[in-house]
């Protein structure tokens, strides 16, 4: 090998060693992306990486608008009268119950597809509930995150439009190839979930009002409250986007209507049914679209330099090698190399990101196609962070709980490497 591909191997352990320790994440790619290439006497590489990701128009439209819309959700409150509605009727399930408030986190994730968002606005109602019914804290909490990755149905999810965008593909149409496994991984995992439920013996009948009182006295108290009574008309606000886009994508082709544009539409129906200020449903609304390139295309833009400089040393051009002389390999570690960072860092995106804008353009090399090489790092990379500790989501739900991250990660863990395996297997 090289003596720059030494030097970038350092440095990526460098980098896995910093996201660890939970050091910015922009700052450690982008540092270690322009390092590389320097010291590859590359630095143009990283520059025009740069500039080339933070002018990506197709995700800067898809991303921005996704979270403006999830803005003015939050401060119409539409989202706390869907999960009020759906919760509802669960309080008579029994054991029945643990895959009823999976299915309920499920669907709210599509319409609220921040793990921390859904979390919180899911959380401090289905686990009171599911250890009031018997269930143990640790399993109610891993119910509540474990079940977040429909979310990934939601078209302005930024790993759906990177990925779409790479295979060249409408967002749509690359919904309508994975959507199934994506919502058939989901249920596998419910399923999973209810075993490792019964192995921890995590569930009896009629008992647990003192692990309610502990739950009670732990709960953060800026937790959002639920409406006793929701508004139907308020609810369905967080959906009609992803309606929307269904609607037109299945029955008026003709008609190509957009993710920004169906996020628009979806503000607009929320602030007439709310009846809340137009001035400041725009201020959200932008404010949001500002948040969403900095939290989300910040990551992207930060793993495209980290993934340049990769490629300044040649490691991008070895590791392609590697991959297209060892049958398989490129599969395995499309979904094991996300997953294992996830799990590392407590975030998928970074790896995921990083994975997808170096190696998955090569996909056709190892005799796979772009978009299921991309799907498999996506989703490898957040089955990884729900089996984190580190996790933001998971570190809420446990403190709701009032237990330790690990005793959700016993649960989530090997129900999350049950799905990255059935994801092998299927795609």
């Amino acid at each position: 090998m090289s003596w720059t591909i030494w030097m970038a191997t350092a440095v990526v352990i460098a980098t896995i060693y910093a996201l660890i320790k939970r050091y910015e994440t922009r700052l450690v790619l982008l540092t270690a992306g322009f390092l590389m290439a320097l010291l590859s006497m590359k630095p143009m590489m990283a520059f025009q990486q740069f500039d080339k990701s933070m002018t990506a128009a197709a995700l800067i439209i898809a991303i921005c608008s996704a979270i403006g819309f999830a803005s003015v959700i939050s401060i119409t409150k539409c989202d706390l009268h869907l999960v009020s509605l759906l919760t509802k009727p669960l309080k008579q399930f029994g054991i029945f119950l643990l895959p009823a408030c999976c299915a309920v986190t499920g669907l709210v994730s599509i319409a609220i597809p921040s793990t921390a968002g859904c979390c919180a606005a899911v959380g401090p109602t289905l686990i009171p509930l599911m250890i009031r019914a018997g269930f143990k804290p640790a399993v109610a909490a891993a119910a509540v995150v474990g079940s977040v990755t429909p979310a990934l149905v939601n078209p302005g999810i930024s790993h759906n439009v990177f990925v779409a965008k790479l295979a060249s593909m409408e967002v749509m149409q690359f919904l309508g190839i994975f959507s199934k496994y994506t919502l058939g991984l989901s249920a596998f995992g419910i399923v999973l979930l209810t075993v490792i439920c019964f192995f921890y013996k995590d569930y009896k009948k009629n008992v647990g009002e003192a692990d309610l009182s502990r739950q009670e006295n732990s709960t953060n108290a800026n937790l959002p409250e639920l409406p006793e009574h929701p508004n139907v008309v308020y609810a369905l606000a967080p959906l009609v986007p992803v309606v929307l886009l269904i609607i037109f994508s299945l029955w008026v082709p003709s008609i190509k209507m957009s993710v920004a544009t169906a996020m628009l539409i979806g503000a607009v129906y929320a602030m007439v049914v709310t009846r809340t200020s137009p001035e400041k449903v725009t201020k959200e609304f932008f404010n949001g679209m500002g948040k969403g390139y900095a939290n989300i295309l910040g990551i992207i833009i930060a793993a495209g330099v980290f993934a340049a400089g990769l490629r300044a040393a040649g490691v991008v051009d070895a590791f392609v090698a590697f991959l297209t002389q060892t049958q398989g390999a490129a599969k395995i570690g499309g979904a094991v190399g996300p997953y294992l960072l996830g799990i590392l860092t407590g975030s998928g995106d970074a790896a995921a990101f990083a994975f997808n804008e170096a190696v998955t353009p090569h996909a056709a090399k190892f005799g796979m196609t772009i978009e299921n090489l991309g799907y498999l790092a996506a989703i490898g990379g957040g089955l990884g962070r729900l089996s984190s500790p580190l996790c933001g989501g998971l570190i809420l739900v446990a403190g709701i709980a009032g237990v330790s991250p690990m005793e959700v990660v016993k649960r989530t863990g090997p129900v999350m490497f049950g799905m990255l395996v059935a994801a092998l297997l299927i795609l």
